[in-house]
């Protein structure tokens, strides 16, 4: 994230942080923005400050009400902030209409003409331009075939699957070449199966095109396997900003270590003693990094990282099984361990095989534990 004191980037400037190319630049900004819809006392969006780079897909990341849709609300010119300010390729947009930002949305109800075909669909924003039909014509077709949808392009939306549409919703978003593409959960009405092919879809696209993309999601499989980046809101709030595996591997708050992925989240204390820094959680003990902050804290351990039986890590500690949820082609373990519960992610077949008041062994990597109040 960004000092708000900073001045604002012109065009061309490099942004801050991240794991993008030295040589990107931020195409949006926002300057520490609070958003506080009329009738209501809540900061829907609560001095947030971000950049985003040129050629990036960059998600917007968290649950219901945390603010993730007000803030691509305010990219796209449909809210205007309460305060602080939004830079598109380093210009200034407060109060600049929709229709004069170079940025396109996609909407998760596709928001097709019902009565035009794909390929007039595609073409409106075009011959709303004014583009010279001879142009428009070869920018269609090429839209079309980039979402491969060449062969439906007569078609009315009502005759194809939802899949498509989203493609056709692509095609239209993308013909007008716009700076930035905004993507406002497009594949929340799409099954499982059709969704995971459709982010593969989406990714390769981007990457094919080059556009800057901003996808808005609570779905943190959707953030982790497309993004270059992300954002983690909570309450109106930027959480953390990185790359999937940053944010995953190494939340830096109780709430990203709990919506991003599974973890086991507890009070403990980290303490120097006989010449190195340990950490307390329940009556487990174990070795820190020396530049660890001491004092009381949250520890966060990953599902995953937690093992059935001795030998898996340099820590490891007997309990009893307290639960077992089947989860397909896993299970979830519940082992009551030393005053505490911790919760191993194991195969199917080793989870079939405990029951409720089994003694059990635990074990995992100190190196896996991480303080997340930091």
């Amino acid at each position: 994230m960004q000092d708000s004191s900073l001045p604002p980037p012109p065009p061309g400037t490099p942004g801050g942080g991240g794991a993008t190319p030295s040589d990107a630049v931020t195409v949006v900004r926002f300057d520490d923005v609070t958003k506080t819809y009329n009738g209501t006392t809540a900061k829907a969006v609560d001095g947030v400050c971000l950049d985003i780079r040129a050629g990036e897909f960059f998600s917007i990341l968290g649950p219901s009400g945390s603010g993730k849709t007000s803030c691509l609300r305010m990219i796209a010119g449909f809210e205007q902030p309460s305060s602080g300010r939004i830079w598109l390729d380093g210009v200034d947009v407060l109060g600049v209409p929709p229709y004069n930002r170079d940025v396109n949305t996609v909407f998760q109800n596709y928001a097709l003409f019902p009565h035009m075909s794909i390929e007039a669909n595609v073409s409106y924003p075009l011959r709303m331009h004014r583009v010279a039909k001879d142009k428009i014509d070869q920018r269609v077709s090429d839209a079309l075939a980039l979402v491969e949808m060449e062969e439906f392009a007569k078609r009315l939306p009502h005759q194809l699957s939802g899949g498509q549409r989203q493609r056709a919703a692509l095609a239209r978003a993308l013909v007008g070449r716009p700076k930035v593409l905004l993507l406002d959960e497009p594949l929340g009405a799409l099954d499982l199966q059709l969704r995971q092919q459709m982010q593969l879809a989406l990714k390769q696209l981007q990457r094919e095109v080059g556009i800057t993309f901003v996808y808005v999601t609570h779905d943190q499989g959707e953030a982790l396997s497309m993004s270059d980046r992300l954002a983690v809101m909570s309450a109106g709030r930027i959480e953390q900003v990185g790359t999937p595996r940053e944010v995953y591997f190494h939340p830096k708050t109780p709430f990203v270590a709990g919506f991003i992925g599974k973890a086991n989240l507890g009070p403990g204390t980290v303490v120097f003693e006989s010449g190195a820094v340990v950490g307390h959680w329940g009556g487990l003990s174990f070795p820190l990094a020396a530049d660890t902050p001491l004092g009381p804290c949250v520890f966060s351990l990953r599902h995953e990282a937690v093992s059935l039986g001795e030998g898996a890590g340099d820590i490891t500690a007997g309990g009893t099984v307290e639960e077992v949820v089947f989860l397909g082609d896993s299970s979830e373990v519940m082992v009551a361990v030393d005053g505490m519960t911790l919760v191993a992610k194991a195969p199917a077949h080793i989870g079939f095989a405990l029951t409720s008041g089994q003694g059990v062994a635990v074990s995992f990597k100190a190196a896996e534990v991480v303080r997340v109040d930091g």
